[in-house]
């Protein structure tokens, strides 16, 4: 299939204006023997965008696309590429290269390389080209983190876990949810809804916690078996050294109270952070940590493995992402990012109709 020498996006130019977006002809890096470039259907829409394009997360390489939930075809691929056909629907997250070569990657870890390249706004090694996301026409990729999309799951289903779905995924199948544990899920956003999605999914007793009980309805929909909210008295007590995991992925940490969540926990049961709010933080205090054993940490995105995992499952077991669609233009991602920025979504919103904009 013909495709362009350069391709076509919806940019911002810094974080001044980050609600205008300018449809701009851009250079993605050399095509290399094991790319693929894929022309994109449809994107979901990431809190990490908004980050990314207001400056929450600090200073990045403008103007950028942004977007790393893409779901499209492969139309061209490398001469070493192995794991992609031409043709086929695949789909990319918020990673697009790592070295392949040192410990992390050879364990499955690939997500955790020192070399690392993000889907938007990094560097590729070499060309020093700066890689665009998927509010494009297309986006030219690694084979390794081009991931065939089943047949089961339709685009707009599967595009918006190849970030949040993953970002939920991975630290459930890596802390041992499943059959006879208990696992709570804080924060019923983006990433949280796929957390009880696929919590649930696992076999686990899944457990949401808001701050409010605004989402208990949509939380029991999705298969939590439990609901709590954090504005009740003594909201904690019920529930005091009975969870063996926590995933949190709250996206605000005003108000958080730290030692409330962590007294949830069994002993050497864990606390793992996936969101990512802007500010400050938390303070942690060694205190917190005697009374169970208990362990906090985190984890980023997962590994190819996890990804090909997560998908199946979904498809197996007919897991839907709870998702609204909108055709891309300015007009709409400017709406799109301010109601995301209000947390006004349930649960993600995924962005379609390319070929309006960008051509067939």
């Amino acid at each position: 299939m013909p495709y362009p020498e350069k391709f076509t996006g919806f940019q911002v130019n810094g974080p001044d204006t980050w609600l205008e977006f300018h449809k701009n002809e851009f250079q993605p890096k050399p095509f290399g023997d094991y790319d693929v470039d894929i022309k994109i259907e449809c994107c979901g829409v990431c809190g990490s965008d908004i980050h990314t394009i207001s400056g929450g997360w600090g200073e990045q390489h403008f103007p950028l696309a942004v977007g790393h939930e893409i779901v499209g075809k492969a139309i061209r691929v490398g001469p070493k590429v192995t794991l992609i056909k031409e043709g086929q629907r695949v789909g990319v997250g918020a990673q697009s290269w790592s070295c392949l070569e040192c410990r992390q990657c050879k364990n499955e870890n690939e997500t955790y390389c020192k070399h690392q390249v993000d889907t938007y706004g990094a560097v590729w090694p070499d060309s020093g080209v700066v890689s665009q996301g998927g509010y494009s026409s297309h986006v030219r990729t690694h084979e390794h983190w081009v991931f065939p999309i089943p047949d089961a799951l339709p685009s707009t289903i599967a595009a918006p876990m190849l970030c949040a779905g993953l970002t939920a995924y991975s630290p459930l199948v890596r802390n041992g949810c499943g059959p006879g544990k208990k696992v709570g899920i804080v924060g019923l956003g983006g990433i949280g809804h796929f957390g009880v999605l696929f919590a649930k999914a696992l076999g686990a007793e899944v457990w949401a916690i808001s701050r409010s009980h605004a989402k208990e309805a949509d939380a029991k929909a999705m298969g939590a078996d439990g609901f709590i909210a954090t504005q009740d008295e003594d909201w904690n007590k019920a529930h005091e050294m009975t969870f063996d995991l926590i995933v949190n992925a709250a996206n605000s940490y005003e108000g958080f109270d730290l030692d409330a969540y962590l007294s949830l926990l069994d002993v050497h049961g864990r606390f793992v952070n996936v969101g990512m709010p802007e500010g400050e933080g938390v303070k942690v205090r060694n205190q917190t940590f005697i009374s169970n054993g208990c362990f906090i940490g985190s984890s980023h995105l997962g590994s190819r493995k996890e990804t090909l995992a997560m998908l199946q499952m979904a498809a197996d077991k007919g897991i839907k992402t709870w998702v609204e669609e909108k055709p891309i233009s300015e007009k709409n991602l400017a709406e799109i990012m301010q109601k995301m920025k209000k947390s006004d979504v349930r649960y993600r919103y995924c962005m379609t109709n390319y070929e309006e904009q960008f051509g067939a």
